[in-house]
C-alpha cells in the first residue's frame, strides 16, 4: 500500500485533514514478482525520449496486439459497442473496436512520456479548448465531470496546472505500476485520494478550494446506483454527481481529453457548467450526467473505454449481458 501524507486546510487548521497520495512505494516492489514490472517502467521510460509521433505508432501496434491477445477484453468490448451503436453494421463495430484498441495501446506508451518527458516537450502536445470560461469560476466550488476516456490521464494532469486540484483512484495490486500512474498523474500538482478513504475527504477537499476531477461512469452494483439510460441503455449509475454538488454548492464542468491522430499530443476540452444542476431528484440528476458523457462520446466513440464492464448489472437482477 501506498503511504499517505496528511494535509492542511488552507486556514492552516489540523483539523479536518486530508490524506492524499505520495509516490513511495512499499518493499514488495523490489520482489521478484514485480521484476516484470521494472522492465515495464524501463520501456515507458525509453519511450519518453522518443518523438510523439514515433511512440503512437508503437503504440498503435501494441493496442493491436492486445486486441488480438486479450480475448475477455475485446469480448466485452463488443458486446459494449453493439448494445450502444445497434445501428452500426458489423463492419462498422469492427472497425471502431479496432480503433478503440489503437488509441488504448497509444494512450498506454503516452503514461511515460507523462510520467518522464520535459515539462516544455509535454505543454507542447496540450491544447485546452474553454480555459477562459474556466478561469472565470475561480471562487467558485468545481467538480470535474471527466468520463473513462484513454487521455483521461493526461487531461487531468495538465488542467492541474490551470487551478489546485484533486482526483481519487483505485490503487493498483502492484506497486511499480502505482508508482508510473501516479507519478503522471500528480506531474502537475494534481493530489490523489483512495477510492477506499471515501467521500468525507472529497467533501471537505471541494469546500476548501480544490476542483474535484471526478470519474463516476463505472458499475458499482445496484446498491449504490439507480438505473438511467446511456446511449439508450438501462445502467447502473451512481448518482452520487448531484449529492455531491449539493453538499459543496459546486458547479459541474464537463472535462472530455481527446487523443488526437499522429504526434498531435491531447486536447482538453472544457465544456459550460451544467445548468439546473443539480435539482434534487436522484435519477433524473444521473440521467443528466449519463446525457452530458454521451454527447462528449459521441464525438469520439473510439476514445471510450468500452472494456470496462459498463452493463454488468441489469435491472430486475437480469442475467449479464458479458456471460
Amino acid at each position: 500500500m501506498i503511504p499517505l501524507r496528511t494535509t492542511k486546510s488552507k486556514t492552516g487548521s489540523e483539523d479536518s485533514p486530508i490524506s492524499f497520495l505520495t509516490l513511495k512505494h512499499g518493499r514488495n516492489a523490489y520482489a521478484p514478482r514485480s521484476w516484470g514490472s521494472w522492465l515495464w517502467l524501463f520501456v515507458l521510460r525509453m519511450i519518453a525520449v522518443m518523438p510523439m509521433s514515433w511512440s503512437r505508432t508503437l503504440g498503435a501496434g501494441l493496442g493491436l496486439i492486445m486486441m488480438v491477445s486479450n480475448k475477455k477484453r475485446a469480448r466485452i468490448a463488443r458486446v459494449n459497442i453493439e448494445l450502444c451503436f445497434p445501428k452500426l453494421s458489423l463492419r462498422e463495430r469492427e472497425r471502431l473496436l479496432r480503433r478503440h484498441f489503437i488509441v488504448s495501446g497509444q494512450s498506454y506508451f503516452d503514461l511515460g512520456y507523462l510520467a518522464w518527458a520535459s515539462e516544455r516537450r509535454i505543454l507542447r502536445k496540450v491544447r485546452i479548448r474553454g480555459l477562459e470560461q474556466y478561469h472565470d469560476l475561480r471562487g467558485r466550488n468545481l467538480i470535474m465531470l471527466a468520463p473513462h476516456c484513454v487521455g483521461m490521464n493526461f487531461g487531468g494532469a495538465v488542467i492541474a496546472r490551470e487551478r489546485a486540484q484533486f482526483s481519487m483512484v483505485k490503487l493498483q495490486r502492484d506497486p511499480v505500476v502505482n508508482r508510473v500512474l501516479n507519478r503522471g498523474r500528480m506531474r502537475f500538482g494534481c493530489f490523489l485520494l483512495s477510492r477506499q478513504q471515501g467521500l468525507r475527504p472529497v467533501i471537505r477537499g471541494i469546500k476548501q478550494g480544490l476542483a474535484f476531477y471526478y470519474l463516476p461512469d463505472e458499475d458499482f452494483g445496484q446498491r449504490q446506483s439507480v438505473f438511467a439510460p446511456f446511449f439508450g441503455v438501462p445502467t447502473a449509475t451512481l448518482a452520487t454527481l448531484g449529492r455531491l454538488a449539493r453538499l459543496t454548492d459546486a458547479l459541474v464542468v464537463p472535462c472530455f481529453t481527446h487523443l488526437l491522430p499522429g504526434g498531435r499530443g491531447y486536447e482538453v476540452i472544457l465544456k459550460p457548467p451544467l445548468e439546473e444542476f443539480p435539482s434534487g431528484d436522484r435519477l433524473r440528476d444521473a440521467a443528466r450526467m449519463n446525457e452530458v458523457i454521451e454527447e462528449g462520446l459521441r464525438h469520439m466513440p473510439e476514445q471510450y473505454l468500452w472494456t470496462f464492464k459498463i452493463f454488468k448489472t441489469r435491472p430486475g437482477r437480469a442475467p449479464s449481458p458479458y456471460g
